[in-house]
């Protein structure tokens, strides 16, 4: 008769198919294992037969279950934590451009006379018709000269964008509209604003406006797989084993295209997000590609952007800026757009991800999607607020009866003096929860959204620059980075934890990043990444042919 171990061990080999010999079994053993198990958060060794964890426990226990012939590695004490999800991260081919650089610190908040300095300087070294961006803050967009005139006399022959460090907003030159094919005849799209003077664009565009030209038409295949591929060759190396990509500059046609074809060392998935026009909505595209989960590359739920951020004072807050009395910021969308957008989603049966920076905007999400449903329809289809930095302690309690979960970028938590010029003492105190929402009970999931090292983000969530009573210990932020994240895409029974029956997806690291000093942590990297228990990151060759670690 057999053991449930036994039987355990053939229905996991019978779920991984065929395997070459000497890599069926293989045998992690004397490190310092973070589960990121609630029950069993520390462990010394992983068995993993397949592309499944089969055994966590001690090094003797597991090795004693290891069959005659497994192969092992000898962790040497290194840490162990499951493969880290990037639950919102922007990957794309982006125009071939030079970027200009200005020194600003901590944030590029360069003013516009270093900005133009820089861009003579640009001009001057590089030949007519070559693209120049350059990374600005809010310091930039609120000189009323930083725009499309000043640039024009700069760099008459260079199209040059001026690129809000967020994301959320460009100044175009004259040869950069012109590129773009953008006129002064040209339309707002909505949810999105091209400014004017007597008539005439002057270079500015915000939120959609700035998204929809974000999607180059025409881009090779070749070239949209070549930038997903930098950018999991990159994510591999410091320990990032799945990646949501939020799909901003891809044209969704070429995307059901190609997610057959990218043969990637990560799990991917892709997130509709569709653009606008000024006759509303353009969701056509994404109606045409259907949910799938299949393989390496999923695609699964929808997108929109609501408001901005409060670097350039458009999160959408319910009590004025405290640096601009008379202004609330604003909505890309009325609130009747929304509640189309949400009613749409939840027909299809998808998840819903919203991105809603200011509590206004979050408030609204919520009372829309009480109206629009019970509860426990939104409970079983977990609706995403990404970043949710102005979720106020009156709205956790709905928040979590409706099953959100809040995905956040740490990099965002370190705004410093924007953020409290934005929002005065009393609002800080409340900025950017994480540990309230944990106390809560409301799932929490860490991503980049910006600098893809996880180990950077690591260290903003346990400082917490902005609002230290916020921060998390190390524990809950590698959980939140990890079995959070795939909570986030409803696959928490497949990853995000090391335990028996989830997928091999892990990383060994150069560094303790729960003892070392904090400053040390953007230091840290993957020394071995494994994807479903193979290697797709093995620097020191601990599993080519014939060789253990040591």
């Amino acid at each position: 008769m057999r053991t449930p171990w036994a039987l355990l061990v053939v229905a996991l080999a019978a779920c991984a198919g065929d395997e070459s010999p000497g890599t069926a079994e293989l045998v992690l053993y004397n490190g310092k294992i973070f589960t990121s198990s609630v029950e069993k958060p520390w462990a010394e060794a992983i068995l993993i037969h397949g592309e499944r964890i089969v055994a966590v426990g001690t090094s003797a226990e597991v090795r004693a279950k290891a069959a005659k012939g497994a192969r092992s590695i000898d962790l040497a004490g290194r840490v162990v934590v499951p493969g880290f999800n990037d639950a919102h991260d922007h990957i794309g081919a982006a125009e071939p451009a030079v970027m200009v650089p200005t020194v600003t610190d901590p944030l590029p908040e360069p003013s516009f006379a270093l900005v133009a300095d820089s861009l003579t300087a640009a001009v001057a070294r590089n030949p007519a018709g070559t693209r120049l961006e350059v990374l600005v803050g809010e310091r930039v967009f609120s000189d009323p000269n930083a725009r499309r005139a000043t640039l024009d006399r700069i760099a008459p022959m260079h199209p040059v964008v001026l690129v809000a460090w967020t994301g959320h907003g460009k100044i175009y030159n004259s040869a950069a509209l012109a590129a773009a094919g953008v006129g002064d005849t040209i339309q707002d799209p909505l949810g999105g604003r091209f400014e004017r003077k007597n008539g005439r664009l002057t270079g500015l565009i915000e939120e959609y406006a700035g998204f929809r030209l974000m999607v180059p038409g025409g881009m090779p295949d070749s070239m949209v797989r070549a930038a997903f591929r930098a950018r999991a060759d990159s994510a591999v190396r410091v320990g990032i084993t799945s990646i949501q990509d939020m799909t901003t500059s891809l044209e969704p046609g070429q995307i059901a295209g190609l997610a057959d074809s990218l043969d990637l060392p990560v799990r991917l998935r892709l997130i509709r997000l569709p653009m606008t026009t000024p006759a509303g909505r353009d969701i056509v595209p994404w109606r045409a590609i259907p949910t799938r989960r299949s393989g390496r590359v999923t695609i699964s739920g929808t997108k929109y952007i609501l408001d901005g951020t409060p670097v350039e004072r458009l999160a959408t807050l319910r009590a004025p800026y405290s640096d601009r009395p008379d202004w609330y910021g604003r909505l890309d969308f009325p609130p009747d757009t929304l509640k189309a957008m949400l009613a749409e989603i939840l027909a299809a049966g998808d998840q819903p991800i919203i991105h809603a920076v200011g509590d206004s905007a979050v408030g609204l999400v919520l009372s829309t999607l009480t109206q629009l449903a019970p509860d426990s329809v939104w409970l079983r289809l977990r609706p995403r607020i990404e970043h949710g930095e102005g979720l106020a302690p009156d709205q956790y309690r709905r928040a979590l009866e409706l099953g959100v979960t809040v995905v956040q970028n740490p990099t965002h938590l370190g705004l410093g003096a924007v953020a409290a010029a934005r929002y005065g003492p009393a609002r800080m105190r409340i900025l950017q929860p994480m540990k309230s929402l944990l106390k809560q009970g409301i799932v929490l999931g860490l991503a980049s959204d910006g600098p893809q090292n996880p180990f950077l983000n690591l260290m903003l969530a346990v400082i917490h620059p902005d609002n230290p009573v916020e921060k998390l210990t190390m524990e809950e932020a590698v959980q939140a980075y990890t079995h959070g994240s795939a909570w986030a895409e409803f696959q928490e029974g497949e990853k995000g934890r090391i335990a028996p029956g989830l997928l091999a997806d892990l990383a060994v690291l150069s560094q303790d990043i729960f003892t070392i000093p904090v400053e040390r942590l953007p230091a840290t990297r993957s020394v071995l990444t494994l994807l479903g228990g193979r290697a797709v990151y093995d620097p020191n060759g601990w599993l080519a042919a014939g060789k253990s670690g040591r």
